[in-house]
């Protein structure tokens, strides 16, 4: 039987709740539910022709245009360019400042500082640092360590640089956030497991391989997930710095999405983008939750 002060603590958890359902239907659900309604459509700004229901029509489009699948294979190749080393050098600088090290506060500092760092001033100052030539720091670099054998590279006009320009700029940029994680796990791991370990002769190297790797499971899942997201939501560093150029090379998902949908005034065909989008973010949200529910089933 439900007592009267259980009733009152249901209400103000409802209360408690409200807000946050309020912000999930205003700012996910209903955009969502209107992007799919304008991409059944052939809206499009400035256009003569009435609104017609066209089904599925824009995605068949989207998905036989070559500047599409474009933006796609990109966004794959950033992902796979982008996450495994991210996650590789901030689980390695965990590991670092996790030791008792002097100044261990300052280096912690110093390498989440680009995190807090506005999008728009990291993408300008890599812009100068790759510029072409000699005024760019990157090309006075290894022109000096090559002993003038280095031939400068325009890197954010090549379209074989480009792209990995870009996820240089974003691994620097975001290594301190996957670094954090990464120190907050370990910092929770037992000291009992490696007392045990230290007892029964392993080295660092094994308990590495055999407790800290494992313990890190969850950790690295989250990372590795939240890291290809937001290789898929690549956009400003692109904007910045390329604009899309040279030939293709550095266009994604979210900046052909935003160039359709305003800069083109094809709103149904940049709706349509968006969903597609949003679908690829579910697969991989789905897929977060279905390999930590696997983890908790072991357990």
């Amino acid at each position: 039987m439900t007592t009267p002060r259980q009733l009152q603590e249901r209400r103000v958890a409802r209360l408690f709740v409200l807000p946050a359902l309020a912000g999930l239907f205003f700012f996910v659900l209903l955009p969502f539910v209107l992007a799919v309604m304008l991409s059944l459509t052939n809206l499009r700004l400035g256009s003569p022709l009435p609104l017609e229901y066209i089904g599925i029509e824009q995605y068949r489009r989207i998905f036989s245009d070559s500047a599409f699948l474009q933006a796609l294979a990109n966004n794959l190749l950033f992902a796979l360019m982008v996450v495994p080393l991210q996650t590789g050098l901030a689980l390695a600088l965990a590991l670092l400042i996790n030791q008792p090290l002097r100044a261990r506060v300052a280096f912690r500092t110093l390498f989440f500082m680009p995190v807090v760092f506005p999008l728009s001033l990291v993408a300008v100052v890599w812009v100068l640092l790759l510029a072409p030539g000699s005024q760019g720091l990157f090309n006075h670099v290894l022109e000096h360590i090559s002993f003038g054998r280095w031939e400068p590279v325009d890197f954010l006009h090549n379209t074989a640089w480009a792209l990995a320009a870009i996820a240089l700029t974003s691994i620097w940029q975001g290594i301190g956030f996957q670094m954090v994680i990464f120190l907050a796990a370990l910092q929770s791991i037992p000291d009992e497991l490696y007392q045990a370990a230290s007892v029964d002769g392993a080295n660092r190297w094994q308990q590495l391989l055999f407790i800290t790797l494992p313990q890190l499971r969850n950790a690295l899942v989250f990372v590795v997930l939240v890291t290809t997201i937001l290789s898929f939501r690549l956009f400003d560093q692109v904007q910045i710095m390329t604009q899309g150029g040279p030939q293709h090379a550095t266009t994604t998902v979210m900046y052909e999405a935003v160039t359709t949908g305003f800069g083109s005034q094809q709103v149904a065909r940049g709706a349509a983008i968006t969903v597609v989008f949003f679908v690829i973010v579910l697969v991989l949200t789905a897929l977060q939750r279905y390999f930590l529910k696997q983890e908790r089933e072991v357990e």
